[in-house]
């Protein structure tokens, strides 16, 4: 009995120290005003601090860069970490953009990285993307013509994703083209009556999708559409081998023709999507909202910039914003098709592609209500641009910021997101 006490008594100590040895390193950057934001002309002061757990990493050699993100520095140096916080000044910007500390070191072999982004005057940066002539009659005359493409939808119980509460299919129905195909996953209430949808567009990538049961639960119909023509319930391998193969760097496919450019078949299987909604059954046929973030961020503003059926958008760090942003020497929004490093890209032809495409020029046509949301440390979907894009909507808008977030979104941002969503799609002044 005595030895099976020490033997517990052993486990418990070796655990509870085990817990209290924190040796996660952290690099901590901050800019001195609280909601990292300032007027062009106020210098911003950048914090530096470092820790290994709870001790401070003093004596760690540091390198830090400032400069307007995705630029090159303009204030550069190193340093070594103490007790306190290392303190930078870091100039301002005399036109409304952002600037950016970035802070590295190495610590038991390892690198790791830190990074503040200041705003100045963020809503007042303006888009450099113009839209070419004839854009909305170019848009408008495609989606003429798919809507020609019999929609030739099918649909397939998925019985092992099926919930008390939910039915969840696979849909596959035809897009813009012949033999040209569009896959989702499907989620409906079970019990009796109509209801409002959410079309949930996908962000960059080539992957297999999932139900959202959880907004279904919330009487929504919830539609999830891929966006490669291939279907949505493989095995991961299949992804990988595509994304490595056959779809690597498709954001840049026919760049130099604007009607054969890959995401001309992205853009209006969106607006197929919602023929589909509309014509479920289960639908109330008024009440529908495109929520996406990053591709999908851009994919919620052009859905509902192209289709009037759309009652309210939300885009989370949208990409595809003011794809020219570079040649002002300033970020450019995601893939940066147009950066030094991609010289093959900058022609005459393919720039003007790209001007059909941009989403600040789909973002000037918004008309209905949008919750939009990004963080300032997006290496992604730069700030630059995304506010480049949000800046030009004139539609009634709500922009929550997560200032420290990178090309992620929180907790508090999709709660707050799908609150103001299904706020406007159950409102009662339908």
């Amino acid at each position: 009995m005595l030895l099976l006490q020490i033997v517990a008594l052993s486990f418990i100590s070796i655990t509870t120290y085990g817990q209290l040895q924190d040796t996660t390193v952290k690099i901590i950057v901050n800019a001195d005003h609280p909601d990292w934001v300032y007027k062009t002309g106020q210098e911003v002061t950048f914090s530096i601090e470092g820790f290994k757990g709870s001790a401070h990493l003093s004596g760690t050699k540091i390198h830090y860069e400032i400069g307007p993100e995705k630029m090159d520095p303009q204030i550069s140096g190193d340093t070594v970490f103490s007790d306190a916080p290392i303190r930078i000044k870091g100039g301002t910007m005399i036109t409304p953009g952002f600037l950016r500390c970035t802070v590295t070191a190495g610590v038991d072999g390892k690198k790791y990285s830190g990074l503040a982004t200041a705003g100045f005057d963020p809503l007042k940066i303006q888009a450099t993307a113009k839209a070419p002539a004839g854009f909305m009659e170019f848009w408008n005359k495609a989606k003429a013509e798919a809507a020609k493409v019999p929609m030739d939808a099918q649909v397939t119980l998925i019985k092992e994703k099926c919930t008390d509460k939910i039915n969840v299919y696979l849909v596959n129905i035809q897009n813009y083209q012949l033999r040209t195909r569009l896959y989702g996953i499907l989620c409906v209430p079970k019990k009796a009556g109509t209801f409002p949808a959410v079309l949930e567009v996908p962000g960059a990538g080539v992957r297999a999708y999932s139900a959202n049961i959880a907004i279904a639960e919330r009487d929504v119909i919830s539609l999830q559409i891929g966006i490669h023509g291939i279907p949505v319930n493989m095995n991961g391998p299949v992804y990988d081998n595509l994304a490595q193969g056959a779809l690597r760097g498709y954001q840049t496919f026919n760049l130099d023709d604007k009607d054969n450019y890959y995401y001309k078949r992205v853009y209006l299987g969106c607006i197929r999507a919602v023929d589909f909604i509309f014509s479920l059954p289960k639908f109330d046929g008024k009440n529908i909202a495109v929520s996406g973030g990053s591709q999908g961020g851009a994919l919620a503003i052009v859905t509902a910039a192209l289709d009037n059926r759309i009652k309210c958008l939300a885009s989370f760090y949208p990409a595809l914003s003011d794809l020219t942003g570079y040649f002002s020497n300033r970020a450019s929004g995601w893939p940066n098709m147009f950066n030094k490093k991609n010289p093959v890209n900058i022609k005459p032809d393919k720039i003007e592609t790209a001007s059909y495409y941009d989403v600040v020029n789909f973002a000037r046509f918004i008309k209905v209500p949008g919750f939009y949301s990004w963080g300032f440390n997006d290496l992604t979907c730069p700030p630059t641009s995304t506010y480049s894009s949000y800046n030009v909507i004139t539609a009634p808008k709500q922009l929550f910021i997560a200032k420290e977030n990178g090309h992620i979104s929180n907790a508090e941002q999709r709660d707050k997101k799908n609150e103001w969503m299904l706020s406007i799609l159950f409102s009662k002044n339908k």
